[in-house]
């Protein structure tokens, strides 16, 4: 099939190396401008980007996807279909309506539950036991389109986002894969929605991030995975912002948020209190450090027992 495909990170990339994998015609990758990166700020391309170009296919970066240049160059390059996957802007009807097969995306959750920019993050902060995949026909409104195509995945017990995000990603391009097959064959039947089932995964931001150490064990640890690795959940200590990894509940308590025991030996941990039992800690990423290990930041000068994150 001849492919107009949108995206831009990570994500995105099994799916576009899966459709050159099976004999597709990607006439052309739609992908965010470059944007300043690091501390440099220097431009960098999106992932999708160094893919495309590595592929030699043609790319396009609007700002916007929109108006009459932007529309006659898609029409030039003469898409059956284009596939979305984490694009990051919406697109307009008209945009939408132009390959005569449509559009279809491909979102990291099982429609109708968790539509939104961030299904992921907010499956494992939330507690699901079990996520996956849909493929559906795009309109207007967001991620309610006709289902296509779903495949459920169960959730780790100590599964962070990050990880759940490349293992999804690769489950996404294999599923995108298969519902291409039928709709190339007409055998690819649309589900509506129900609406009244449905839940939102909002963007996720840095206030967001931030521990409420009032919470039970259980709960933060969820949330330090679901926003691991990116922006990273986040706390405090002597008035400077601290990123927490790799937590593991333990049954024992203490006032919330004190330090209640370190170890600085091999790759250690920190034991904080927490509104009902204790969270201990892998791995912690200081203010304008590289992520460590909690024996490293420990033998550094870390915490001390007594001290209190988060005040």
């Amino acid at each position: 099939m001849r492919i107009l495909f949108w995206g831009t990170p990570s994500f995105a990339v099994p799916s576009l190396r899966a459709l050159l994998g099976e004999g597709h015609d990607v006439v052309g990758v739609v992908t965010q401008p470059d944007r300043p990166a690091g501390r440099g700020r220097k431009l960098r391309a999106p992932p999708v980007k160094v893919l495309a170009e590595e592929e030699m296919l043609p790319v396009l970066q609007p700002e916007k996807p929109r108006g009459e240049d932007f529309e006659r160059v898609v029409r030039a390059l003469d898409p059956e279909v284009s596939v979305v996957v984490a694009y990051g802007q919406i697109l307009r009807p008209e945009i939408l309506a132009l390959p005569p097969r449509g559009s279809l995306n491909l979102h990291a959750s099982i429609l109708p539950e968790l539509r939104g920019a961030a299904p992921i993050n907010w499956a494992i902060i939330r507690g699901y036991e079990e996520t996956g995949v849909t493929v559906m026909r795009m309109v207007q409104e967001l991620d309610a389109g006709p289902i296509l195509f779903q495949v459920r995945e169960p959730i780790g017990a100590d599964e962070s986002a990050s990880e759940l995000t490349a293992r999804m990603a690769e489950i996404g391009a294999e599923a995108l894969v298969e519902a291409l097959a039928l709709l190339e064959i007409d055998e690819l039947p649309e589900r509506e929605q129900d609406h009244d089932a449905s839940s939102y995964a909002p963007r996720i931001t840095s206030d967001d991030a931030r521990v409420d150490w009032s919470l039970d064990a259980g709960a933060i640890a969820r949330h330090v995975r679901g926003m691991d690795d990116v922006p990273g959940a986040w706390t405090t200590h002597d008035g400077r912002r601290l990123l927490v990894y790799r937590p593991r509940v333990e049954a024992r308590d203490g006032t919330a948020g004190e330090v209640l025991e370190t170890d600085a030996s091999g790759e250690g941990s920190l034991i904080v209190g927490c509104g009902a039992g204790a969270l201990r800690i892998g791995e912690v990423k200081p203010e304008g450090k590289r992520r460590m290990t909690a024996g490293e930041w420990l033998r550094g000068g870390g915490a001390r027992v007594g001290d209190r994150l988060g005040d």
